[in-house]
């Protein structure tokens, strides 16, 4: 599987070349770096990991600086593997946008969604709430209603629908197809919505 990790850095439109107006996603994808090979004998599968954007040597521990060391790199700030790629590399190469996509690729987008922090169970799961104001309603609009029977199970169902937490969670989208590749900018353009604020890592696949 190929791919690569690049930064989401927001969203525009373009022209295809059917004259329809597309949104798309932008994409950096500066070079990658291989920063280690699995291979068979050793780990029992071939993969690459691949290392994004440099970051200051302060700020990763020392076990991970000797390991971009051995790879003859800098210190990394995002490093993701892709099982059996099929282009062959070597410790500290470089994996640029070209090598791996070309317009009209289908891909995959895998980031971690915005967080919205705790929400209720409407916001969180869609509920319809109660539209019907009448017959006794008080402050009841968006509240979840009945949880369960009380003396019997009398506890709450795991992965019963209730608030919480939201967002955050690891995302992939699907079948989400190249529409341009500016190499000069290391920059790709994405038809529709990829998970993740502006400035977010995602990892693209293909």
């Amino acid at each position: 599987m190929n791919g690569l990790i690049g930064k989401k850095i927001g969203m525009t439109s373009v022209y295809n070349e059917s004259g329809q107006y597309v949104a798309c996603t932008v994409v950096e994808a500066l070079p990658n770096v291989v920063t280690q090979v699995k291979n068979e004998e050793t780990d029992g599968y071939y993969a690459l990991q691949l290392g994004y954007e440099e970051r200051k040597e302060k700020n990763v521990s020392n076990q991970m600086i000797g390991h971009f060391k051995k790879a003859g790199s800098a210190p990394l700030t995002k490093v993701s593997e892709f099982r059996n790629f099929e282009i062959e590399k070597g410790l500290g190469d470089s994996v640029s946008i070209e090598e791996v996509f070309a317009e009209g690729d289908v891909v995959n987008a895998v980031g971690t969604s915005k967080g919205k922090g705790f929400q209720g169970v409407v916001k969180r799961h869609g509920f319809r709430g109660v539209n019907d104001a009448t017959h006794g309603q008080h402050n009841r609009m968006r509240a979840p209603g009945s949880i369960g029977a009380a003396s019997y199970p009398a506890k709450v169902i795991k992965g019963m629908r209730m608030a919480g937490r939201t967002g955050g969670d690891r995302v992939k989208v699907r079948n989400l197809k190249v529409v341009k590749i500016l190499s000069e900018k290391n920059l790709m353009l994405i038809k529709g919505a990829i998970p993740g604020h502006k400035g977010s890592y995602v990892i693209i696949e293909k």
